[in-house]
């Protein structure tokens, strides 16, 4: 594979870092309850989104928790480090474009189908789970509650992707040792099977 993971992550991590400190210092007085960082089905991607008390306040009360929760749903979707998220989504792009998406004739399709698969599904895993070893290194560090005064809801998701709930159970255990952590798990009870 054509990416360095460990340099990654450090990236990965100095944009959060930025992005929230950026959120902080601009809105820090709407009530900052929860940052994400999310990637799509594609693995191109990686961008953080913050939300507010302030703008879930906005939001249909029959529809709350799932606004609360949700972070493609939330104010600052996609803000934050712009031009630091824009370079690792390039690192990306570039990373699975030279490797997947080569020429027909350099192999034979079987091959081609059945090598392609296996590499992106292992690419894409641990690019989500670089993603997640990122966070709970802050969280261990108490970079969030440092900045803001408390702790807050932390997670990652994909867009298009559905998680194996078993995997999300744990993802939010380990980044909300908070009363986040069982409003989500009783969040999840309600979600059809």
């Amino acid at each position: 594979m054509n990416i360095d993971f460990k340099a990654l992550a450090i990236q990965i991590e100095a944009a959060t870092r930025k992005a929230f400190q950026e959120i902080v210092t601009v809105h820090g007085s709407e009530d900052i309850y929860g940052f994400a960082l999310y990637s799509d089905e594609g693995a191109m991607t990686v961008c953080p989104s913050t939300n507010t008390q302030d703008y879930l306040e906005t939001k249909p009360k029959q529809d709350y928790v799932y606004y609360k929760y949700e972070p493609a749903e939330w104010c600052y979707e996609g803000d934050g480090a712009d031009e630091d998220f824009s370079a690792i989504c390039n690192t990306l792009y570039n990373a699975l474009e030279g490797d997947f998406w080569a020429e027909e004739e350099d192999f034979k399709e079987e091959e081609y189908e059945e090598i392609d698969d296996e590499e992106f599904e292992a690419f894409q895993q641990t690019l989500y789970q670089t993603c997640i070893a990122v966070l709970v290194k802050l969280k261990q560090e108490e970079f969030f509650k440092q900045i803001v005064g408390k702790d807050i809801f932390l997670m990652f998701s994909e867009t298009d992707y559905e998680y194996d709930r078993q995997e999300l159970e744990e993802m939010i255990i380990t980044l909300n040792d908070n009363p986040y952590q069982q409003e989500y798990l009783d969040w999840m009870k309600t979600w059809r099977k």
